[in-house]
């Protein structure tokens, strides 16, 4: 395990007002062995949460509340691989055990809010993952920052993440490496929040409102 902090404001502290409208949001990235989730080995899970306040609709980043651990893998992965995520095969060999790498970052999950940038590759992964490492999938909710951007800002004509990025001026340090990729997708949410936050007051109305990007068609 690289890094694992664990910062939350308020933890403990006695109900206000505002009870129950605050809530921690996990914006998550995974780098693998290749690009079909149903069959890559899983190499690092990265993620930083995210306070969401509904109460005032506004959401802040939470960067000591955060976790990276690195997988070793049951097979390593290739040269053309370890040329995209950068992780070599030394750092493979000399990362947690799947089982251990995975109930690290559910421990430091909690009951946390899924969030990633084409949450259905790392949903599918990691799921899959935990059924065989743990015995069940994580059979968790996941909000999609993809389908979020689309509905935001139909006028932009973006696919990949590289276009967001670009379009919001959004620099990553080091693109396929899972700690800079969920740093810039954590900015790229909240570039797009003002206008979330219009139209959504609750995870579920985000998540019910993401869905209609199914109705903007091809991109």
């Amino acid at each position: 395990m690289s890094w694992l902090r664990r910062w939350w404001p308020g933890a403990g502290a006695a109900a206000g007002p505002a009870a129950g409208t605050v809530e921690r949001w996990l914006v998550l990235d995974v780098e693998t062995t290749g690009l079909d989730p149903t069959r890559a080995h899983l190499l690092a899970i990265a993620a930083v949460a995210l306070r969401v306040d509904w109460g005032t609709r506004r959401i802040a980043l939470c960067p000591g509340d955060s976790l990276a651990v690195t997988v070793r893998p049951d097979q390593v992965s290739d040269k053309a691989n370890i040329l995209v995520h950068g992780i070599g095969v030394g750092h493979q060999r000399q990362g947690m055990e799947p089982a251990a790498a995975l109930k690290a970052f559910l421990d430091w999950a909690g009951d946390g809010r899924l969030v990633a940038y084409h949450a259905s590759f790392d949903r599918t992964l990691l799921d899959r993952c935990a059924a065989r490492h743990l015995g069940r999938p994580l059979d968790r909710e996941w909000l999609d920052i993809a389908h979020l951007c689309t509905v935001t800002h139909p006028e932009v004509k973006a696919r990949a993440l590289d276009d967001w990025l670009e379009h919001f001026g959004i620099e990553c340090l080091a693109r396929h490496e899972a700690t800079a990729d969920v740093m810039a997708e954590s900015e790229l949410l909240q570039r797009i929040w003002p206008r979330v936050a219009r139209e959504c007051d609750s995870w579920a109305a985000t998540r019910r409102f993401a869905s209609r990007h199914t109705w903007l068609g091809p991109r």
